[in-house]
């Protein structure tokens, strides 16, 4: 299994945190199962190799999207293939979707849109182009032109709420809500609202959830115990990072941080 990240450019950086690629040879009789998790950041993904099924809690499963927008999100998700696959992805942050596309950020909260749903034509003739790149290299090309394109067509602002999104994402999501609203001089409420159109969750929520990706990067750090890292990562004790990490995982964090968690292939 290979998974790589490239940087955007400068012109993109405001909007586009990295591209991302994972790319797998699967055999028939070995499925793969991939496990997506909370996230206060959103994806544009393109499955130019292989297509997955998502499992629902029912214990049905139906076919993902080929190409689409996969919302920020506070809960897990589980999908499965059983071909080779390529996947090329965005990861966006989240108050591009409403710069981008002028669609609210909490429209797309735990929503997974199918790139022609969202964008009619373009969107077809986006997934064409990427379908049928020579490789990730040109990939990148074409979905930084794409962007360039959509900034400037956009008509919106930028508004100072993206700096208290981007100070949260910057602190690992340890910011006391009631100050970040004084520092905008504006009421909790006003603030609260603002932030949820600009990043799909109230501040609250998506504090939590920055947390909780940042308990996440502690993966292969085999120095730490569960405590040390809850701690580390602002939790106030160990029961309170293993009810956090199993809501928005679905994994107890033992599992997952000695590496016997489900669909963390990828991150070794």
């Amino acid at each position: 299994m290979k998974y790589y990240t490239i940087q955007p450019s400068s012109e993109l950086s405001g909007y586009v945190r990295y591209f991302w690629v994972l790319e797998c040879d699967i055999s028939r009789d070995q499925p793969y199962i991939h496990r997506s998790m909370a996230d206060g950041c959103a994806e544009l993904i393109f499955h130019y190799q292989g297509r997955f099924d998502e499992l629902l809690i029912n214990g049905t499963s139906e076919k993902s999207f080929i190409s689409g927008i996969h919302g920020q999100a506070q809960k897990h998700s589980r999908f499965t293939i059983n071909e080779s696959f390529g996947i090329f992805g965005v990861y966006l942050y989240p108050y591009a979707l409403p710069k981008l596309f002028s669609i609210p950020a909490e429209e797309f909260s735990n929503q997974m849109v199918d790139i022609a749903s969202l964008l009619g034509q373009k969107g077809k003739d986006l997934e064409e182009q990427i379908m049928l790149a020579g490789d990730n290299s040109q990939r990148v090309k074409i979905l930084s032109a794409f962007l360039k394109n959509q900034q400037n067509l956009s008509s919106k602002s930028s508004p100072e709420i993206f700096s208290s999104i981007d100070y949260i994402i910057q602190t690992k999501g340890l910011i006391n809500v009631e100050a970040l609203a004084d520092q905008y001089t504006c009421s909790v409420r006003q603030f609260e609202r603002k932030f949820k159109e600009y990043s799909g969750f109230s501040p609250k929520l998506y504090s939590r959830i920055i947390r909780f990706q940042a308990a996440l990067s502690e993966y292969g750090n085999t120095g730490q115990s569960l405590t040390e890292i809850a701690y580390a990562c602002g939790y106030y004790d160990q029961s309170h990072f293993i009810h956090d990490f199993k809501e928005f995982s679905g994994h107890h964090p033992r599992h997952y941080f000695l590496k016997n968690g489900e669909g963390t292939e990828w991150r070794n």
